[in-house]
């Protein structure tokens, strides 16, 4: 670093609330209150009471764990002109490798990848120091074509943002509010500029749209698109094409941009969006080797364009080099349904709890929109020590492959060596990279298990994060306004209800697993409040058992001539 830095990168600032503390030892009492009289009358009562019991005894124990996550809330500011007014000349500010990851062209259509990859080459952030790879668990050539054209329209794009500081660099977003044109400064050169940016958007979206239509690209399947013909999407070899390749220019030219489709093979798991960022993992060490990783799904596009310096204000931070592991930046969807019906927006977790759960050991890792460092997901731990050989004191890179290239970057990676050398020449490293992103390749390897992104679980993304904090690492939880990320939410019934039902089955899988935060709290370094905080999560799909019980209680007892609630004793002012 050229300069110190005096100001602070970012705040962590306590919430007061006393009055709800007040109020929920309050229902905790009452809880306990009824617990108690129910447990004394047990013996005269028959199976309605002792269902009521049972219910009771579970809402009393969840109360406990909501508790435990509310009591010292917790608010993370972040101050991005400090790190600005550092004097942090833009070749020091470190890489960062940004991950996006589709898998059907149909479910998630390549216009919105499109948009999402386009918000993220025009970030706020030296364009020399960032790279983009796309993985494409589809091998659509469709999703490819879409990325081609879109490369094409991000030369007139990314400069466009940058020179009229537009703060939505989502074009479909941002071209879907006739408006904000007169929020610039209104010269006849801004609104021409705007109507060409939105006449060549318009062309771009009719392009796609047509060769989705025609469920195949305007192309003959040579050239550049030779590798995509007559390929499966459960079995081809892999696919990587550099298309964009920027040449040092830190203002005017464009991020790095890199299709990848890893090998698939009828015979070898591939474990779904897990083992793609292993294959994103290990692709990107070879070829930028970032220190930081950014990672988003395919239909939520940046918001927020100074959402990596918020990212950079955590992370940077002296105090946060041996602390902390990751930056999650909440989810928060745009165009939903009125009172969100489906509870798509998950305001409990990321409004009410998400407070809490930063004031312990931090924020639970959502899947998206969030920043990791590399050498974290490489599995190292607070106190691991890496020697001037580049061997770690645990052996942890004896398992990390047969790639002589990989396990160099890692090394790198460890020791703190911040990216890729200049002129750095990306074509020497292709075929490498065709070798760790090959199917066979994690056979025999910890990827998956104690390197990478962990395998077992529908919720890959909670598990991660779980052994991440089990390893004594914290998270930090970043709230920026406007909020970084806007993502796209099921808008009917069946898609929300089919991702809860994945959601809930992945978290009990978790929790029926080693990776227990009970066993984790015992045998590892996960805080007892933190562990306490992961149970809550990991038992969602449990409560609705026991609310729905409790709710055929009361029509039971009507249809049965019974009661389940305590009887109150006659009051006569008289007497």
């Amino acid at each position: 670093m050229a300069s110190t830095i005096s100001l602070p990168l970012y705040e962590k600032i306590p919430r007061k609330n006393a009055l709800q503390r007040t109020s929920d030892i309050i229902i905790f009492f009452l809880l306990l209150s009824l617990l108690t009289y129910r447990l004394l009358h047990l013996k005269n009562h028959g199976t309605t009471w002792l269902l009521a019991f049972l219910c009771e005894s579970w809402f009393t124990f969840t109360w406990v764990l909501v508790l435990n996550i509310k009591w010292n809330p917790v608010i993370f500011k972040t101050h991005p002109d400090h790190l600005l007014q550092a004097a942090w000349e833009p070749v020091e500010l470190p890489s960062v490798d940004m991950f996006v990851t589709t898998a059907d062209p149909l479910l998630e259509p390549p216009i919105i990848t499109v948009n999402t990859v386009l918000s993220l080459l025009a970030v706020d952030y030296p364009a020399h120091k960032l790279a983009c790879y796309v993985s494409d668990d589809g091998c659509s050539p469709l999703t490819y074509y879409s990325l081609v054209e879109a490369s094409n329209f991000a030369q007139l794009w990314v400069p466009f943002c940058k020179k009229y500081d537009i703060q939505v660099r989502a074009p479909f977003r941002y071209f879907s509010n006739d408006h904000v044109i007169t929020l610039s400064d209104g010269t006849k050169e801004f609104q021409h500029e705007w109507k060409r940016m939105k006449d060549e958007y318009e062309q771009l979206c009719h392009k796609i749209n047509v060769a989705v239509q025609k469920s195949v690209p305007p192309c003959d399947f040579t050239g550049d698109f030779a590798e995509f013909y007559s390929v499966e999407r459960k079995n081809h070899p892999t696919i990587i094409k550099v298309m964009w390749e920027n040449k040092g220019l830190p203002d005017h030219g464009l991020p790095l941009l890199v299709y990848i489709s890893r090998e698939k093979r009828h015979k070898h798991p591939h474990h779904y969006k897990a083992g793609a960022m292993n294959a994103l993992t290990r692709v990107s060490a070879l070829m930028t080797n970032a220190p930081y990783m950014l990672n988003v799904d395919c239909d939520m596009f940046v918001n927020n364009p100074k959402v990596i310096l918020h990212a950079m204000c955590v992370l940077l931070d002296s105090k946060s080099e041996a602390e902390i592991a990751f930056v999650q930046f909440p989810q928060v969807f745009y165009d939903g349904l009125k009172d969100d019906p489906y509870g798509n927006q998950m305001v409990v977790l990321f409004e009410y709890m998400g407070c809490g759960i930063a004031g312990l050991q931090g924020q639970f890792y959502g899947g998206t929109g969030c920043f990791h460092k590399r050498r974290i997901i490489y599995g190292l731990s607070p106190d691991s020590v890496v020697s001037v050989n580049g061997k770690l004191v645990e052996d942890i890179f004896s398992k990390i492959g047969n790639s002589k290239e990989l396990t160099k970057s890692a090394i790198d990676a460890l020791e703190g060596k911040t990216g890729t050398k200049p002129n750095h020449d990306l074509q020497s490293c292709i075929e490498a990279a065709y070798k760790v992103a090959g199917c066979g390749y994690e056979c025999g390897t910890s990827w998956g298990t104690k390197l990478g992104w962990i395998y077992g679980s529908t919720t890959e993304d909670v598990q991660t994060g779980l052994r991440i904090h089990k390893r004594g690492w914290r998270s930090v939880n970043c709230r920026p306004n406007p909020p970084a990320f806007l993502g796209c939410a099921p808008s009917g019934g069946p898609a929300a209800m089919t991702q809860q039902k994945r959601w809930a089955t992945g978290l009990l899988e978790i929790l029926l697993s080693k990776d227990c935060p009970i066993f984790a709290f015992l045998f590892a370094k996960l805080q007892w409040r933190q562990c306490l905080a992961y149970v809550w999560l990991l038992t969602w799909g449990l409560r609705p058992i026991f609310e729905l019980c409790y709710a055929a209680l009361p029509a039971y007892c009507i249809i049965a001539d019974s009661y389940f609630l305590p009887k109150g004793q006659p009051f006569c002012l008289f007497t």
